[in-house]
């Protein structure tokens, strides 16, 4: 092989494993933590067991992630590098839910189980519902927004 041909394998190489390991979750402790968001950390979990920290850069982006177990269900709370929360994704009984995100998530899950649903929240505000479904032993989501319309992935 010539010289050319091996440094641009290389490097595709290179890229392809920089693509791979964008926006992937690395699990962190406490102490690895910003300052700021150790303390998010502490106001998030008062009352709560925290099940988990994680890191991720994505599109040159770093968030944080606390896994919590709040009274029974589970909470996720994101943080910027500044410990400011950027979202919370919390599981919520689906009767709680509006009446037309519901419909549509029993519509979206028709043959399968609703196994959890959760809010998911940026400020104040509930900008979706996920729900996850078991289907003949595959899982998939069914994501709406509070009338019952599918609502957009976020990246």
């Amino acid at each position: 092989m010539k010289t050319c041909a091996k440094l641009a394998l290389a490097a595709c190489f290179l890229f392809l494993c920089a693509a791979i390991s964008q926006g992937k979750e690395q699990r962190v402790k406490m102490g690895d933590l910003p300052p700021a968001v150790q303390a998010t950390v502490k106001g998030q979990s008062k009352g709560a067991t925290v099940r988990g920290l994680s890191k991720e850069v994505e599109h040159g982006e770093t968030t944080y992630e606390v896994e919590l177990t709040v009274n029974g269900h589970g909470k996720d709370v994101s943080m910027d590098e500044n410990g400011q929360v950027v979202e919370v994704e919390e599981e919520v009984p689906i009767d709680t839910i509006p009446a037309a995100a519901k419909a549509a998530i029993e519509k979206g899950a028709s043959g399968g189980k609703i196994m959890k649903v959760e809010s998911v929240t940026h400020g104040s505000t509930v900008v979706a519902y996920e729900a996850q479904v078991n289907k003949a032993g595959k899982h998939s989501e069914v994501r709406v927004d509070s009338e019952g319309k599918p609502a957009p992935e976020e990246d």
